[in-house]
C-alpha cells in the first residue's frame, strides 16, 4: 500500500467526524521539504477555518502516530477548481468534464493526455481525445485532474 493510502485511511475518520469530505491526499517525499497535502470539501465550499479546523486536528493525529519520518509541511486544501480526482468515485462524478492526465508510464511515446471524461469503465477511464476514445487503467495514472472551462466561469 501507497504512503498515500496509508495516511488516507489514518486521517479520513477524524475528518469524516468533523463533517467533512477527505477528497485526497498527495505525499511528496524531498529530504527535508517533504510535503503532505490533504484535499478536503463539503457542500458549501471550503474557507480558511475550515482548512485550520483540519489541520489542526490532522497534525494532533500525526504527531500522535508518527507515520511519516522526518520534517514535512503539511497543507489542508480545497479540491479548486482544477480538482484532483483520486478516487474510482471521482472518475464517476465528473464523466463529461474535461481532464488531463498524467500516466505514470508513457503510452505510444506520451505520459500527458487532455480530453473529455467518457466515463468509468471498471477500474479504467475512458476518455476521448482528439476525438479518439482511449482507456487508461487507474493503477497506471500517476496524476489526474479536472480542467476548468474558463470561458463558461467567467459568464454570468
Amino acid at each position: 500500500m501507497a504512503q498515500a493510502e496509508k495516511l488516507e485511511q489514518l486521517i479520513e475518520p477524524a475528518i469524516v467526524a468533523l463533517g467533512y469530505e477527505l477528497v485526497g491526499v498527495e505525499y511528496k517525499p524531498q529530504g527535508r521539504h517533504s510535503l503532505l497535502r490533504v484535499y478536503i470539501d463539503k457542500p458549501e465550499g471550503i474557507t480558511v477555518e475550515d482548512c485550520e479546523q483540519v489541520s489542526h486536528q490532522v497534525s494532533g493525529i500525526l504527531d500522535v502516530e508518527d507515520p511519516i519520518q522526518g520534517q514535512y509541511t503539511l497543507e489542508v486544501s480545497s479540491p479548486g477548481l482544477e480538482r484532483p480526482l483520486f478516487r474510482p468515485a471521482h472518475y464517476e462524478r465528473f464523466a463529461g468534464s474535461q481532464v488531463q492526465l498524467r500516466l505514470k508510464v508513457p503510452v505510444e511515446g506520451r505520459r500527458k493526455f487532455k480530453g473529455r471524461l467518457v466515463a468509468l469503465r471498471g477500474d479504467a477511464a475512458a476518455l476521448e481525445v482528439d476525438g479518439i476514445e482511449r482507456v487508461f487503467p487507474l493503477a497506471d495514472i500517476e496524476h489526474a485532474h479536472v480542467v476548468p472551462d474558463w470561458e463558461s466561469l467567467g459568464k454570468d
